[in-house]
């Protein structure tokens, strides 16, 4: 994989004139901002030319390959010009790779399809700092936040805990200033893109309620995918009126299914519906309704949702749609029950990174999100 990172980040555009004073390559800053992504450090370049200085070796030279390491702005400097489009390729080889060499066998659920969870992200924000391509959100106190947001297609499974990013779509500030047309802009554009390309693989895609839309679900089809996405009463009002019928006509599907975790005994209620219209127009596009309520040992409700989907629904697969519906929330953010976890987690990583020794070690290869340090090469706002 590195191999072919490396052979991408070669081949990066690099509009600096030809000089015999340019220290740094196209390939270094590219490899030298890839490796942070292994240790959740920012500190993690500044650590390694430490480590040179004193020992006369460092992890980004013999993990990455990088030659010489460049400062921060330098990095923003060489980078920042390039279009995020260049590197799309070798995120899409990787996949395929994957795929072909059986890798992803492991991630297959509901009728043998893979699930691709479909969700947009913030990846920088500032009322401050700003350029031609953010997009603009008025806020509440009439000052406006600028963003720059992403589709970030991932394949996702229940009961594995690794997720395999695909190529991105960005979101263009021209498709609107409202975040739901924004997002499922760039969601069709991305299905325009790449639906073709994963559709061999046979795919279920999951969304949030923003994608249980009737277009958007038109388009999936039109792929020959399947869809299971989050459907909520508010925005859904007549699907949710002929679930009312059907529950007082008592033809809702219902299974019921205790389990213990540990010392806590929870009741996991199905229902589910077929055929139901996903809004009030004669040329609606009818899916199957399922719903998932938990409830405690004192009958408390601890957790419920709901979900359309083009695959049918039976006693027997039930649970599973559910928990793969559920499956989309490990590219979503942490409830707050865990965030102490993951604070201690990322304060773990960084004294990890900070003890680093020559050679590959298993702190080396951490990985994990970084939130984008600027806007289009400007200083960090923070």
């Amino acid at each position: 994989m590195i191999e072919k990172v490396r052979d991408a980040f070669r081949a990066l555009p690099d509009g600096r004139k030809q000089s015999n004073a340019r220290l740094y390559e196209m390939e270094d800053a590219a490899l030298s901002a890839f490796a942070v992504f292994f240790s959740q450090s920012p500190s993690f370049l500044d650590s390694q030319v430490r480590m040179q200085k004193q020992l006369g070796r460092n992890n980004a030279s013999s993990l990455f390959g990088v030659h010489e390491i460049p400062c921060d702005n330098q990095i923003r400097n060489l980078l920042d010009p390039v279009p995020p489009e260049t590197v799309y390729p070798v995120m899409a080889e990787i996949g395929d790779a994957l795929y072909q060499q059986g890798y992803l066998a492991g991630f297959r659920s509901l009728n043998d399809t893979l699930l691709i969870a479909l969700d947009g992200t913030d990846f920088f924000s500032s009322e401050k700092i700003s350029c031609a391509g953010c997009s603009e959100t008025r806020l509440k106190n009439d000052r406006v936040l600028y963003r720059h947001l992403a589709v970030t297609p991932v394949l996702v499974a229940p009961g594995q805990a690794n997720a395999i990013p695909l190529p991105p779509e960005f979101v263009q500030p021209q498709d609107g200033q409202d975040k739901q047309d924004c997002e499922l802009a760039a969601a069709a554009r991305w299905l325009a893109r790449w639906g073709e390309h994963y559709r061999p693989w046979r795919i279920t895609y999951l969304g949030d309620d923003l994608y249980c839309h009737q277009s958007h679900c038109l388009r999936v089809r039109a792929q020959q995918a399947d869809f299971l996405f989050t459907c909520k009463p508010e925005s859904h009002a007549t699907l949710y009126e002929w679930v009312g019928d059907f529950e007082r006509n008592e033809q809702l599907g219902r299974v019921v299914q205790a389990r213990r975790v540990g010392k806590k005994h929870f009741t996991d209620t199905y229902r589910y519906a077929h055929q139901v219209p996903l809004r009030n127009t004669d040329d609606a596009v009818m899916a199957n309704w399922l719903e998932l309520v938990t409830t405690d040992a004192r009958g408390a409700i601890v957790f419920k949702n709901a979900w359309a989907t083009s695959h049918a629904i039976t006693d027997h697969n039930v649970a599973a749609l559910a928990s793969a519906g559920r499956a989309r929330w490990k590219i979503e953010s942490v409830p707050q029950a865990h965030r102490k976890e993951v604070r201690n987690g990322l304060t773990n990583c960084v004294e990890a990174t900070r003890k680093m020794r020559v050679g590959p070690s298993g702190s080396a290869f951490r990985s994990g999100p970084q939130t984008t340090p600027s806007c289009c090469g400007q200083e960090p706002w923070w």
